[in-house]
């Protein structure tokens, strides 16, 4: 039994290490026709605390592929103001994670997503706040 969870460890290792090395090779997938234009309509409620520095840190960190308001943008990064990213479907790990290791594309045609250099933890969680705000505003909870 021990013999099989080393096995067991060692492929997951290099499973996780081949994500890793892929988030770190892949580049960005720009459709050259893309418009950069917004994806889906975001309503902006009144912003404070936590939310108000996560929307600054999104505006910094964020926004060129997500669009300003997480809107998404055509032929860039997906919205995350979406059904998709609602708490049930990604956590909020899944958004440490994906600008911590980067993110193999899998629920839209933009390419892998890189992993985001700068950004704190504590940076990432504001961020989850301002986005979740966003989402519920939004009819996403």
């Amino acid at each position: 039994m021990r013999k099989i969870f080393l096995i067991g460890s060692a492929a997951l290792s290099a499973v996780v290490l081949a994500v890793l090395f892929w988030g770190l090779v892949a580049e960005k997938d720009q459709s050259p026709d893309a418009s950069g234009a917004a994806l889906v309509e975001v309503q902006v409620p009144a912003l404070e605390g936590d939310a108000l520095a996560g929307q600054a840190l999104y505006r910094k960190s964020c926004a060129s592929c997500h669009g300003e308001n997480a809107g998404g943008r055509d032929g860039i990064g997906p919205p995350l103001v979406h059904k998709i990213y609602e708490p049930g479907h990604h956590a909020d790990g899944s958004f440490l994670l994906a600008t911590a290791r980067g993110v193999r594309a899998h629920h839209w045609p933009f390419g892998d997503m890189l992993p985001v250099e700068g950004v704190s933890q504590a940076d990432v969680e504001k961020i989850v706040v301002y986005v979740r705000t966003l989402q519920r505003a939004n009819g996403i909870n």
